[in-house]
């Protein structure tokens, strides 16, 4: 029998199983916790840790928490749905492969230029709201440019998805991350804010620069686009208004009141039934083309699902916490250098159990904070070694769902991601890493 790559699907349920069993090895603990008035969150008090009665979870605990974690994840599958959907009804009306056609010709002499703007713009809705399971919608849109300028597609969802990765990771301000931790740390927020926006886009021209290069494919695609003008008719134009208008306000009512999944969900509801009806799709038409466009994204809302279920049985055998305790203890006693390279490989692992990057910045920030100040360092190089490793980690980690379900959806398999994407991630590690230890200077 041929071995493969294991589907997303296995790989998230052995990453389940493992937990589970992890459950058997590790002694539950847990630490103290008080509420932090100023985010709102409950953070980790330090030097609190004690064991706990072991939680050990049993064969009906992991299998529980397959479809418990599919249901606490629920809001994002419905977004999942109702925004892929809503894409999948433009598509079908056709304004779509006309708007890209009409993008690609009208950069025709500048390729390199739009790509660029793309990972820019992505860059700038990571870094102010950590945008990724929105992407996922995006998925057909990204595969179908791919397809027209004759680029791999892995490249350009590393130049969409990625930018907006690398961009909340370097960023100085993303509430959900650098900013959330930095309150936590007790910082000013306009202290590091000029050099992280110097690494910031140092981070982003690279990752763009390094996947413009490679990504063009070496053997022309037959559905490689012919260069010719494209007219647009007054119809596909609404439409399009519509639909990039949409991501405009699910923007606003994100940053300016606090929209949740349900209320993105809903717009984009409203924007896919309105571009089905003005695309002269009919009410039953519209009907269809969302039916299909939830066959297409389920896949993807699952595996969100079953990224959640893998935390979810960490966070109730209670191994989150001893976890962290073991990774943090050996550091307490290395030189200053090497403590600060410690703490970021540290902040790397860690972000495995805990994908969450907020959640990582209220478990870990409370803890590398009094380590930092304990050796004479920084408490930038605290939220810096998490922010850049912890951020850069999502790149990677099966059990970021978001990145599961984009890759998913654009029908790229988890090892080709993997294999395609590898030296450029080490590359922005290797210049987190930098940022870090110039840090220790910078902000002595």
């Amino acid at each position: 029998m041929k071995l493969s790559f294991p589907h997303p699907i296995i790989i998230l349920l052995g990453f389940i199983i493992l937990a589970g069993v992890a459950s058997y090895f590790v002694q539950s603990g847990s630490y103290d916790r008080v509420l932090d008035p100023d985010t709102g969150r409950e953070i980790i008090v330090p030097g609190s840790y004690r064991t706990i009665e072991d939680q050990n979870s049993s064969i009906y605990d992991v299998a529980l928490s397959i479809p418990e974690g599919i249901i606490l994840g629920a809001d994002i599958l419905v977004l999942i749905l109702l925004i892929g959907g809503a894409f999948y009804v433009i598509e079908k009306t056709g304004a779509l492969q006309v708007g890209i056609e009409a993008l690609i010709y009208r950069f025709r002499n500048g390729q390199y230029l739009l790509l660029y703007l793309i990972g820019f713009v992505f860059a700038f809705c990571g870094s102010t709201i950590a945008m990724q399971e929105e992407i996922i919608a995006l998925a057909p849109v990204l595969v179908l440019l791919a397809k027209k300028i004759n680029y791999d597609k892995r490249a350009i969802v590393a130049i969409a998805l990625g930018s907006a990765i690398v961009g909340a990771s370097f960023s100085p301000v993303n509430p959900f991350g650098s900013l959330l931790s930095q309150t936590i740390a007790e910082l000013d927020f306009n202290e590091g804010f000029a050099y992280r926006l110097i690494f910031l886009i140092m981070a982003v021209t690279i990752w763009c620069s390094y996947h413009i290069k490679y990504g063009k494919m070496k053997i022309a695609s037959s559905e490689t686009y012919n260069m010719k003008p494209v007219k647009i008719s007054f119809q596909h134009v609404v439409i399009l208004f519509l639909a990039f208008g949409g991501v405009v306000i699910m923007a606003w009512g994100i940053i300016y009141r606090d929209w949740g999944y349900n209320e993105m969900s809903a717009l984009f509801f409203v924007v896919g039934v309105s571009c089905g009806l003005i695309g002269r799709l009919g009410l039953n038409g519209t009907a269809r083309a969302y039916s299909e466009g939830f066959s297409e994204m389920i896949f993807a809302g699952v595996i969100v699902g079953l990224a959640r279920s893998v935390y979810l049985i960490l966070q109730n055998t209670a191994i989150i916490d001893p976890i962290i305790q073991a990774m943090f203890e050996p550091l307490e006693s290395m030189p200053t250098q090497l403590a600060a390279v410690g703490l970021y490989v540290t902040q790397a692992l860690i972000h495995i159990p805990v994908p969450s990057t907020s959640g990582q910045a209220v478990l870990t920030t409370p803890l590398a904070v009094p380590l930092m100040d304990l050796l004479g360092i920084s408490r930038q190089v605290a939220v810096l070694t998490y922010q850049y490793a912890g951020g850069l980690m999502d790149l990677l980690t099966p059990t970021n769902g978001g990145m599961m379900a984009v890759i998913a959806a654009a029908g790229i398999s988890f090892n080709s991601w993997i294999g395609y994407l590898w030296k450029s991630w080490l590359l922005l590690m290797a210049l987190g890493l930098i940022s870090a230890l110039i840090a220790l200077f910078w902000f002595a």
